[in-house]
């Protein structure tokens, strides 16, 4: 079974074990995937809504990017493990092998780019948490804040599961590209996530 068709029950127990995945990543995923989704149901709730007519095909769009992106990121869950899996079996090789040098830089590669996908992920569900604020129904807008909390989470998770295999990277000229885009990216968004439920906390709360 894919561990994101697994239950809540088992995810969390799965989380909670010794065993390697999933980890931070794949549960990085998972809080950006509810924040997502947790924006499509501002959508939904919204939609139809005579009060809000005017915004009724931003929030089309809207509501349907969350959902699929909800998708992607639970997706993400799977792709973090199997990118982590060949790290830990390169860790295993000898010292002493010529080969391990090479392959350690494949797998740590390798193993960063799942959370730095997930790092974008979370980026656009920040932007889309900004409109379910702006034009959502205030019946409904409390959603968007814990949507916006949880994809703000996701990012600093993704982040530092980022730059923990950067560090080990011997090429330095791509670890320092990848550290300085997840740089950018933590601090635009995780601002940008921070005003989103600032907003809404202290306008509806």
């Amino acid at each position: 079974m894919e561990r994101k068709d697994m239950t809540l029950a088992g995810f969390t127990e799965a989380l909670a074990s010794k065993a390697a995945v999933p980890g931070g990543g794949g549960a990085s995923a998972l809080a950006g995937a509810l924040g997502a989704a947790l924006g499509s149901m501002v959508g939904e709730l919204t939609l139809g809504k005579p009060k809000y007519a005017a915004v009724e095909d931003q929030m089309l769009d809207l509501t349907a990017r969350a959902k699929a992106l909800s998708g992607e990121l639970l997706a993400m869950i799977d792709a973090d493990a199997e990118a982590f899996l060949p790290l830990s079996r390169a860790y295993a090789i000898p010292k002493d092998d010529p080969d391990r040098e090479a392959e350690l830089e494949r797998c740590l590669r390798l193993a960063a780019e799942a959370p730095i996908g997930i790092l974008r992920l979370c980026c656009e569900a920040v932007e889309l948490m900004e409109g379910f604020a702006a034009m959502g129904s205030v019946l409904a807008v409390s959603d968007a804040a814990c949507g916006a909390a949880l994809c703000r989470g996701a990012l600093y998770g993704a982040a530092v599961n980022v730059k923990v295999n950067t560090k080990s990277m011997k090429d330095r000229a791509y670890a320092g590209e990848i550290d300085g885009e997840a740089d950018r990216l933590l601090d635009e968004y995780g601002k940008r996530a921070e005003k989103v439920f600032a907003y809404i906390y202290g306008r509806y709360c």
